[in-house]
């Protein structure tokens, strides 16, 4: 555990660059410098993965690779991007204040605990405002700790788990029956992060919408496919803010150019705040705003 390294795969899945731009990269800009194991295969120091982790972070901010790969890594520390408060939310130091206490039960690892502290804000403030109240600027609180450096990775993974499956089990309770609109909930390739999905199907389900949940990542083509086969309203996607924002608005055209006819696309999530209108895509800066476009959904078929 001293001096931990990592295969070429581990450090792939850790840092969302590929193979191929790593094996590049130690071409052209001759980091990062692997090692070999006994069998020849490339193997990375931790302090490379870390290194890679938050170069990644700065391309996504718009930073070119080739001068990131020759900065010093204060001088990349001091690049990272910081997350704006969104417009109406608490400042940061009143969210962490608020929430101090399920932070500090993340960075304890006290599972338990978490599970109930979040239990009892649920049963006290219902659903909605549970997820509207609690998990989201919980989970901008969380991110914003993460990009600062004061909670780990395995901390966060931690939140993340815990959360989802908590939001799980209260969609789970809710009274089935017959519901409107269908709406298909998911992301496209390269998009992990699950939890302004469920927290939007939260919300989409109390006011009596059918979910059907695909998780993340769904290949385009069959997300089409799959809103053809569910005989979709809505197909509602999230991007977080870790998506690089300019890739979006040419995976909403190519989406929805293959969906069915008569089937709505909206997009929401931390990537598409500021972004620019695109064509045929309902842009949800929030979740608030998410409720509206439903609202407004509803009364276009009365």
């Amino acid at each position: 555990m001293n001096n931990p390294r990592f295969n070429i795969a581990a450090v792939e899945r850790d840092t969302g660059l590929s193979k191929d731009v790593l094996r590049v990269w130690e071409r052209r800009y001759g980091f990062p410098v692997p090692g070999r194991d006994d069998h020849g295969e490339r193997i990375y120091p931790a302090e490379q993965v870390e290194r890679l982790r938050l170069v990644k972070r700065l391309m996504d901010a718009g930073h070119r690779p080739g001068k990131l790969l020759a900065t010093p890594i204060d001088e990349l520390n001091a690049l990272a991007p910081r997350r704006p408060e969104p417009p109406g939310a608490a400042s940061g130091a009143g969210v962490a204040a608020e929430l101090g206490d399920l932070m500090s039960l993340i960075k304890q690892h006290d599972s338990v605990a978490y599970q109930q502290a979040m239990q009892q804000r649920l049963a006290r403030q219902g659903l909605e405002r549970f997820v509207q109240d609690t998990v989201a600027p919980f989970t901008r609180l969380v991110g914003a700790a993460w990009e600062e450096g004061s909670i780990e990775v395995f901390e966060e993974h931690l939140f993340t788990e815990l959360t989802k499956r908590l939001l799980r089990q209260a969609i789970a309770t809710l009274p089935g029956g017959k519901r409107s609109p269908c709406i298909v909930l998911t992301s496209v390739p390269d998009e992990p992060h699950v939890l302004g999905l469920l927290m939007a199907e939260a919300l989409f389900a109390l006011e009596g919408a059918e979910c059907i949940p695909l998780g993340t990542q769904m290949p385009l083509l069959e997300i089409a496919r799959a809103a053809a086969a569910h005989r979709a309203d809505i197909v509602a996607l999230s991007f977080s803010v870790a998506f690089p924002k300019r890739q979006i608005p040419g995976l909403l055209q190519q989406l929805r150019a293959v969906l069915p006819m008569g089937v709505a696309l909206w997009a929401g999530g931390g990537g598409v705040k500021r972004l620019p209108e695109v064509t045929g895509v309902e842009l949800l800066a929030s979740l608030e705003h998410s409720l509206v476009a439903l609202e407004a959904w509803r009364r276009t078929q009365a």
